[in-house]
């Protein structure tokens, strides 16, 4: 890849982030109210794209050793635990990560 080519994808890869993230707010501008569709979609996705991403993570599980599902396991009741306790989402996500490399690291 020339220097060239790589410059020009890189401003392609950011003209279309920039349309992207920008495009709902030229659609829906002014006075004109949001659809209902699109509403619903905003409450819906997140919850839809987190359970996607758990499964995503735990699809490797192996059951055939106690090391291939506990950490896992254990990681995954940390967040759970901590995000109904602290209802904040980034804690719950970075404190579970650092409890199942800690378990990787030095139990398993």
């Amino acid at each position: 890849m020339t220097d060239l080519h790589a410059w020009l994808t890189v401003a392609v890869i950011a003209l279309v982030t920039i349309l992207i993230r920008f495009l709902p707010f030229l659609i829906f501008r002014g006075n004109r109210k949001t659809p209902k569709i699109i509403e619903k979609l905003g409450r819906i996705l997140p919850y839809a794209i987190m359970g996607m991403l758990v499964v995503y993570c735990l699809k490797g599980m192996s059951f055939t050793d106690v090391s291939g599902f506990l950490p896992q396991i254990i990681a995954c009741l940390v967040v759970g635990v901590l995000y109904v306790w602290k209802r904040n989402t980034l804690v719950s996500i970075v404190s579970g990560t650092v409890c199942y490399m800690l378990l990787l690291q030095f139990v398993f």
